[in-house]
């Protein structure tokens, strides 16, 4: 997919995929056109880390273990009776510190510091980038891990964290080394249909929960409508997880979102539907039907995002209605919007939210002032 989407339209994809719009409506983007993604996510970062700084960094309490000549915590006798301590009138105590030394901090000072070593970056955004770390200087070093990342634990006074640790992730696991293990690269993400596929299923199913009320919405495991004639056999059958379901009192409907770079493909000269794709769809909508307790046959939707031609084929196969649909996303928000709305119109049905156009504000893109540290 070429990447032709407007800046303001990657940001959105990512937030809702992440079902984090409230703190990402308020870290401002810009509306420049064919960006590179990696200076979006290094300006989110510098907006946001600069709103940490002046409401104030989160701190943490850490443990300390040192020599100490009035005791402080507890006096940890093995190590203090080892090394004679008492005779010089010391001792080694473990005790707990208030300190902006923290993991998520860590996690974000050594995001923005290789980010700053990134050549591909705007040399504007890479200044910014070094500023920020200088006032992190109450902040340890550490080496970035999948591992790391792992660890983290965030609670509802420092919430407000987790976008950013989510974006300081996706810098780690799209960062490729170079041949010479000097420095690194960045992946071309949007090309990468594996990654952006959780990307895009993850938006639209955060979109449903988010835009409509009607329907209950989730990912949804479909049993699937066979009898084994060996009890163990069954562990064999694959499982069956739906991308998004849809149910109401009056329809049920499977979305079955897919990040292709082309949503049809050539056969004997012919563009044709992905024959692999609409299988898998209707196996899901087949056997939903033998497991649902409700008589109203499920619905399909095959959905694609697009930039260019847009695509919308309705049938009726097997008794169950089937929806092939791109969205485009370089259109304006407000069009995107309206359109992953339309695909619930078969009967009526309202998002009862305003489009998100109307509450994610973005500027330009302009290098933002480094803030000093405060404690």
């Amino acid at each position: 997919m070429k990447t032709s989407i407007p800046i303001e339209n990657i940001y959105y994809l990512f937030c809702y995929a992440w079902d984090r719009f409230p703190e990402g409506k308020s870290i401002e983007v810009g509306k420049t056109e064919s960006p590179q993604i990696w200076d979006l996510f290094a300006t989110i970062l510098i907006r946001g880390v600069t709103r940490l700084v002046r409401r104030g960094i989160d701190r943490g309490y850490t443990e300390i273990q040192e020599d100490a000549a009035a005791v402080r915590g507890r006096i940890v006798i093995a190590e203090t009776l080892r090394r004679s301590l008492l005779e010089y009138g010391r001792a080694n105590c473990r005790f707990d510190e208030l300190r902006y030394d923290v993991l998520h901090n860590q996690i974000i000072k050594a995001t923005l510091q290789r980010l700053a070593d990134m050549n591909e970056l705007d040399a504007g955004l890479r200044h910014n980038l070094r500023q920020l770390v200088r006032t992190l200087v109450e902040v340890s070093d550490v080496r970035l891990s999948t591992s790391l990342f792992r660890r983290v634990q965030l609670s509802r006074n420092n919430g407000h964290y987790d976008l950013l640790i989510k974006i300081c992730e996706l810098v780690q696991s799209a960062m490729l080394p170079e041949e010479k293990g000097q420095g690194g690269k960045f992946a071309d993400i949007l090309q990468d249909e594996v990654r952006m596929s959780a990307v895009f299923e993850a938006f639209v199913r955060n979109f449903f929960k988010s835009e409509q009320t009607e329907y209950s919405v989730g990912a949804e495991y479909i049993q699937w409508d066979a009898q084994a004639h060996d009890p163990k056999d069954a562990k064999f059958l694959p499982a069956m997880l739906t991308d998004v379901t849809l149910r109401s009192k009056h329809r049920n409907i499977i979305i079955d979102a897919k990040y292709y770079l082309e949503a049809l493909q050539g056969r004997y000269g012919q563009q044709k539907v992905r024959s692999d794709h609409l299988y898998q769809l209707l196996s899901y909508l087949n056997n939903f039907r033998s497991n649902s307790a409700a008589a109203i046959p499920a619905e399909g939707i095959l959905l694609y995002p697009a930039t260019s031609e847009a695509l919308d084929l309705s049938f009726t196969i097997s008794g169950h209605g089937v929806r092939i649909k791109t969205i485009r996303l370089d259109q304006p928000w407000k069009s995107i919007h309206a359109d992953m709305c339309a695909l619930l119109d078969r009967i009526p049905t309202k998002c009862v939210r305003e489009d998100a156009s109307a509450r994610f504000h973005a500027p330009s893109v302009s290098p933002q002032p480094s803030p000093s540290w405060s404690a």
